[in-house]
């Protein structure tokens, strides 16, 4: 073989080569995701529905993945502390966030923040959705959204309502509330769900909105009062609890939403692998159960669908927020 046909040959096997590799990367991550421990982070102390849902995913996760899966709580700020750590974490697929919808909400109520949902992250999956109630303590005279409304309009700013902190789906919730009444109930923050409840079971607060989760228990127990729920339907744990838009207010929806986020970046066969194992691991009868009797409605959603979602809820809350008038500081 002549020195030139040589070269060209060369030349020919090296530029199959680099191709082969191109082609064969998204298969070499698949084969090598993962090969050690996942991260999943709870943006909010243990007991709320990010960190109900990341522990009920957990187990089957770790099975089909074959590596830990392990929660992260770092609660703060509404979220936002937990939600810029995974935003600056490697985009590898090793470190994912357990996100309600107020990752949708809070660019429109603080004028900064230090992540960008958009920019900073890509959608994984819709895991589930939870109703939201309106509930009471049962020394507060309302047994009815209307007798809710018309007691807060006798005492204007006497009524305290308890939520995770600012920012929070079920704060938000209470001031969509506030300004569909006419009324001005009063918000106090906590640090996570937990003390919020606590507060709220022992009547230092007289009123809250709260996942299903967190407060089925307490109704059921008589510990509560459940007035209505959020959602446009009334929800299979609690049929004989109104809407809020059937009970009072036409119209009022504010959904709540658990999604799997990863840090932007994050290879597109890595985030399709874990999809579709949250998919399969919501598939279980185990898990399915185990979320079901705590509230949840398991509702999947790929990557796509995801990304869909949150373009119209992003969208939706800009000008909701808007018309509220309502701004955080962070």
């Amino acid at each position: 073989m002549g020195e030139t046909k040589l070269r060209r040959s060369i030349a020919l096997f090296a530029a199959a080569a680099t191709l082969a590799a191109i082609v064969c990367v998204p298969v070499a991550h698949a084969q090598k995701f993962p090969d050690r421990p996942i991260r999943f982070i709870v943006p909010f102390p243990p007991g709320g529905g990010n960190d109900i849902l990341a522990r009920a995913l957990a187990p089957k996760m770790s099975e089909l993945l074959g590596q830990p899966v392990v929660i992260d709580n770092r609660g703060g700020a509404g979220g936002n502390i937990g939600t810029d750590i995974a935003a600056k974490s490697a985009p590898d697929g090793y470190t994912i966030l357990i996100a309600s919808n107020q990752v949708t909400i809070n660019p429109w109520l603080y004028a900064r923040l230090p992540f960008d949902i958009e920019k900073d992250f890509v959608p994984v999956a819709l895991a589930a959705s939870v109703p939201m109630v309106l509930a009471v303590h049962p020394t507060v005279p309302a047994h009815s959204v209307k007798e809710l409304i018309a007691l807060a309009k006798a005492s204007p700013g006497k009524l305290n309502h308890s939520t995770p902190g600012n920012g929070t789906p079920q704060h938000i919730a209470y001031e969509v509330f506030n300004h569909a009444a006419g009324v001005q109930v009063t918000h106090i923050p906590y640090k996570g769900t937990g003390p919020a409840i606590a507060d709220l079971l022992a009547g230092q607060v007289q009123t809250a909105i709260g996942t299903m989760a967190s407060l089925e228990q307490h109704v059921k127990a008589g510990k509560l009062r459940a007035l209505a729920v959020t959602t446009p339907k009334r929800s299979q744990a609690m049929p004989g609890v109104p809407t809020i838009a059937e009970a009072a207010l036409p119209g009022f929806e504010v959904p709540l939403w658990y999604s799997i986020l990863a840090p932007a970046g994050t290879p597109k066969d890595i985030v399709e692998r874990i999809s579709a194992e949250i998919e399969r691991s919501l598939a279980v009868p185990q898990t399915k159960d185990r979320l079901t009797a705590q509230g949840f409605d398991v509702s999947y959603l790929n990557a796509e669908q995801m990304a869909e979602l949150m373009k119209r809820d992003i969208a939706r809350w800009k000008k909701s927020i808007a018309d509220i008038g309502l701004k955080l500081e962070q």
